[in-house]
């Protein structure tokens, strides 16, 4: 029987590899200001062995996003073009092969080993995903990850800090300092905290039990005998924490590290902390939400393709909360 011609014809298409599958996503080409943020198409990745492709609903913004973009750490040109953010919720599209715990369509929300969020999709490994709470909507949980893990493992893993003891939280109204309010209060702590006036009344309903506002008041003579600082903000803010600090006492940075001879001169402890995925502590923040007893507050919710506006505002540095992407539109 002899093929058709038009079948003849088609026989080379047929063996052409299938067009690259892609994706929108926020990518930066070059490092710079909020400009080099360009909302295109890219590559859509696919989970490897041990991986989840998860369809990114929300990703948080955070200060590391732009600090990263500016190039204020390594500016390697073998990363470009480089999707930046740190933390997101969505629900799992496929799952890579030895992925045991997730399905497709399970809610899920990750604080991302690697700058590699922003776009509509990304893969994570399995290790590093946990199920999202289901009483918050994805804006909101996206805004929890890498700012919650931060306070948590800033105040817990670092300083140890334990039920009754005092704790000084710089800059209580952003993204890491309102969560570490709630966390230090969940703990059975007393909580001092600073910001600007127009925020005071915000540190009150996270619970803060004495609020400061920085611009009025000097806080090392309101807080005084502290078990714990930490410090957001670095430079004279974290020099004049020390006196903050009882004999003993912690000072975790977030941002610089602090001055280990000054620390042993004063007789007290310190160290800076880098957040890192920790899935346990994940599903720990993710219970005391559940319970009522923790609440990430968005101020802002921007669309993924306006992400330059979203980076603007967090360099601003007075946003109360967090700002979120918004990828997909909850119509729930």
């Amino acid at each position: 029987m002899k093929t058709p011609l038009a079948l003849l014809a088609l026989l080379p298409f047929a063996f052409q590899d299938k067009p690259a599958a892609t994706m929108k996503a926020v990518r930066m080409h070059d490092y710079g200001k909020a400009d080099v943020l360009v909302y295109e198409d890219a590559p859509r990745p696919e989970p490897k062995s041990g991986e989840v492709l998860v369809r990114i609903h929300a990703a948080g913004v955070n200060p590391i996003d732009w600090k990263v973009r500016e190039g204020m750490f390594a500016k390697p040109k073998s990363r470009l073009p480089l999707i930046l953010g740190g933390e997101i919720s969505g629900v799992v599209e496929s799952c890579g092969a030895d992925v045991k715990g997730f399905k497709p369509g399970d809610e899920v929300w990750s604080l991302l080993s690697l700058l590699r969020s922003g776009g509509e999709f990304t893969t994570i490994p399995e290790s590093e995903l946990a199920r999202k709470p289901k009483s918050i909507d994805f804006v909101h949980a996206a805004g929890v990850p890498l700012a919650a893990l931060t306070a948590y493992q800033a105040l817990f893993d670092k300083a140890g800090l334990k039920e009754g003891q005092s704790v000084l939280i710089h800059a209580g109204a952003g993204g890491v300092g309102h969560f570490a309010i709630q966390l230090a209060k969940a703990k059975g702590a007393k909580v001092y905290a600073t910001a600007s006036e127009n925020h005071l009344a915000f540190l009150k309903e996270l619970g803060a039990d004495v609020t400061i506002d920085y611009k009025t008041q000097k806080f090392e003579d309101v807080a005084k005998d502290m078990d714990v600082v930490l410090d957001s903000i670095g430079g004279e803010t974290q020099a004049r924490s020390l006196g903050c600090l009882k004999k003993g006492g912690y000072l975790v940075s977030i941002v610089a590290p602090p001055d280990q001879k000054k620390l042993e001169e004063l007789g007290l402890k310190g160290s800076i902390m880098l957040v890192t995925p920790n899935v346990k502590e994940l599903d720990e923040i993710g219970a005391l939400i559940e319970a009522k007893k923790l609440k990430c507050v968005v101020s802002e919710t921007v669309p993924l393709a306006e992400a330059k506006r979203a980076h603007e505002l967090s360099e601003g540095g007075h946003t109360q909360g967090k700002i979120v992407l918004e990828v997909v539109k909850d119509m729930r």
